[in-house]
């Protein structure tokens, strides 16, 4: 079955930096396009960074443009969030998910990790 575990999350302060890790298995990962997700408590989970099966094209919210950046080794079948200029309104659990990338949107498959939770505070 697909599993997608998470990792790299912490504590950091304000303008620090983070990477996130996700390894994905149960499924032909380099099929698939990538996502990076979060979401805070109360809040509906908000769709952060997209990348396409091979890479070619990224897609960002526009409250992270220009300090994240994903990105994907299809050897390792795992997708990275580097996290730069952290702002404490970036603290949230990150998820990653596998979708696919069609006419400019993403559609996810449903299937999710654990999570990993980032907190940025000084």
């Amino acid at each position: 079955q697909v599993q997608l575990v998470e990792s790299g999350g912490g504590l950091v302060q304000p303008g620090g930096s983070l990477r996130l890790s996700c390894a994905a298995s149960g499924f032909p990962f380099k099929s698939y396009a990538m996502s990076w997700y979060r979401q805070v408590p109360g809040k509906e989970r908000e769709l952060v960074a997209v990348i396409t099966s091979a890479g070619g094209i990224t897609n960002y919210a526009d409250s992270v443009k220009g300090r994240f950046t994903i990105s994907r080794d299809n050897t390792k079948n795992t997708v990275y969030l580097q996290m730069n200029s952290l702002k404490p309104e970036d603290t949230a659990v990150y998820y990653c998910n596998a979708g696919t990338y069609s006419g400019g949107g993403y559609y996810s498959t449903g299937s999710w990790g654990q999570g990993t939770q980032v907190t940025v505070s000084s």
